[in-house]
């Protein structure tokens, strides 16, 4: 009986679990696809550089490094904090093992994100309370429009039964109320319609949104752009798109106006993401789109119930614009992450990216 052959280097690709080799100049010299997810880049820009080149000072102890090749020393270390130059943050469990290769002496890195089965739960939990929230709002929007079709319908019927325009004005006015009161349920049902895909270029609706708040000159707010033309074209509602993130990009302008940032600043990013779970369901490929703002950071009272609808920490705010953004984004079975801490909050936005073949 033969054994069957493996191919050690798909395997390896496929893993979870991120691999990264450097050698005894302390630079890489492999990662695979789960390593490039974990730099958040490709193999161009890894390989030959210096493993420390992509973390904060201080987050790499070199000296240990050095040390494991001098001695010949593995060593493993748990729930260890990586900070990476692109403000991220990673919580994983780490084992550096010693290797010999034909090129001469390498460490070979296992990164297990530990943090990931976190995430999916809280995104899980995330999702069901928005669905929740809808539910609830529906039925609420069902036993409100009703009575107040009856009330306006009457205030109309009445109008005109009276002769004095004073007794008028007060018709008036419970038309108006009643009309200002269905379309605050209307804003609170969201989005109903379903989204009209077509392919396009992601970064087309991202510039939408960047002349639309250029145009606006009551924000002297820097705008900037750092897009991975890579990317390849999505199939998406631009128009829905535009507009959940339009409704972010807002928020932050907002924070960072009301908490007189100095030099406030919105950065619109967006990065390939690799074998991305999204709701249960894994994808190889994924479009992810980060909104960040060196802002205050979002309050610790409203963290978990961000995405609820009118929960806000504004005095002036509908609460709105993120319920309906994870609506719109849920309608291309996409997902909304948050990230926050003072100086700097990021929106995730990640949408699976299929293959037009497959159409």
């Amino acid at each position: 009986m033969h054994a069957t052959p493996f191919d050690t280097d798909n395997l390896l690709e496929n893993l979870n679990t991120v691999l990264v080799v450097i050698d005894n100049s302390l630079r890489i010299v492999y990662a695979n696809h789960a390593g490039q997810a974990l730099f958040a880049t490709g193999t161009k820009q890894l390989y030959g550089q210096p493993l420390a080149d992509f973390f904060v000072p201080n987050t790499i102890n070199k000296a240990r490094l050095r040390a494991a090749f001098r001695r010949g020393e593995d060593f493993t270390e748990n729930e260890i904090k990586l900070y990476f130059r692109d403000n991220r943050v990673v919580l994983a469990d780490l084992t550096v093992t010693n290797l010999s290769t034909e090129e001469g002496p390498t460490l070979l890195f296992e990164v297990k994100k530990i943090d990931q089965q976190k995430r999916i739960s809280r995104e899980n939990q995330q999702h069901a309370q928005h669905y929740a929230a809808r539910e609830l709002i529906r039925g609420l929007a069902h036993e409100i429009k009703n009575p107040l079709g009856g009330i306006r319908g009457a205030a109309q019927l009445l109008e005109k039964a009276l002769e004095s325009a004073e007794q008028k004005e007060f018709t008036q006015l419970i038309i108006e109320q009643s009309d200002r009161l269905r379309n605050l349920v209307d804003r609170l049902l969201g989005p109903n319609s379903l989204p009209r895909l077509e392919w396009c270029n992601l970064h087309r609706p991202l510039e939408k949104v960047r002349s639309l708040m250029k145009a606006d000159t009551t924000q002297a707010i820097a705008i900037t752009r750092d897009y991975d033309p890579s990317i390849p074209e999505v199939r998406v509602d631009p128009d829905m798109l535009q507009q959940a993130v339009l409704n972010i990009v807002r928020n932050a302008i907002q924070a960072l106006r009301d908490s007189k940032t100095p030099n406030p600043q919105i950065r619109l990013v967006t990065r390939i993401e690799r074998q991305l779970t999204i709701h249960g369901h894994r994808h190889p490929l994924a479009a992810q789109i980060k909104i960040i703002d060196n802002g205050p950071g979002i309050p610790s009272e409203i963290r978990d119930t961000l995405f609820y609808p009118l929960v806000t920490s504004k005095d002036s705010g509908s609460g709105l614009g993120l319920s309906i953004a994870q609506t719109l984004v849920n309608h291309h079975d996409g997902k909304i992450e948050v990230e926050s801490r003072p100086g700097h909050t990021e929106f995730i936005l990640s949408l699976p990216i299929d293959r037009k073949e497959s159409q």
